[in-house]
């Protein structure tokens, strides 16, 4: 289970990435470029500050395969993705549930404290789209009013809490990641967000 929802994330960002790129008119090269970042940026911080080198997709080709997959989907289904926005926020919101969950992971093999695996979570999941946004002239979305990371530091809450019940793992995982995406919805669907610090005169 846990291997299959890295993939599925990996596959998600990836295309999320790629949708971005072309919103923005890139070519081809560079619509695989900021794919590839998308999907692995977040996986490749937490990685380094942690100590696992080479980091995960250096170690294993799947993901860059799957990361090809996803950007030749997406380049070759581009006209059915008409609801350019409607595509780009759920493939965004699946990639979220589940990168944060994985970052949670691994800071439990290294041990880690909650607090840290947390922090972990959050950091794989939204850094990704950090240098997305940042590589597309994009404000990112971890910084503008939106809830986003937000969500992510909700998950990790959700993951411990049942953990600390004894809850089997492949059910730990898939709760932990369906509700870090649902929240995620209801946030975009009813506009939730944080309102912004406002420059004193």
């Amino acid at each position: 289970m846990f291997h299959l929802l890295d993939i599925i994330g990996t596959m998600a960002f990836a295309m999320s990435g790629a949708l971005t790129a072309m919103s923005k008119k890139l070519d081809p090269f560079g619509v695989f470029i900021i794919a590839f970042v998308t999907a692995v940026g977040g996986g490749t911080l937490r990685d380094v500050m942690i100590g696992r080198t080479p980091v995960g997709w250096m170690q294993d080709l799947t993901y860059v395969y799957v990361i090809i997959l996803g950007f030749v989907l997406t380049i070759l289904f581009r006209k059915r993705l008409d609801k350019l926005r409607t595509s780009l926020a759920l493939f965004d919101t699946i990639g979220l549930g589940v990168f944060t969950l994985i970052g949670i992971q691994k800071g439990i093999d290294y041990q880690l404290h909650p607090v840290i695996c947390i922090a972990l979570g959050t950091m794989t999941a939204c850094f990704g789209g950090v240098t997305r946004d940042i590589l597309c002239t994009e404000i990112p979305v971890i910084f503008r009013e939106e809830i986003y990371a937000t969500i992510c530091i909700l998950g990790g809450i959700v993951f411990f809490i049942l953990k600390k019940w004894n809850v089997e793992d492949d059910v730990l995982y898939l709760i932990t990641s369906l509700v870090i995406i649902v929240v995620r919805i209801l946030a975009k669907r009813y506009n939730w967000h944080l309102s912004p610090i406002e420059h004193g005169k």
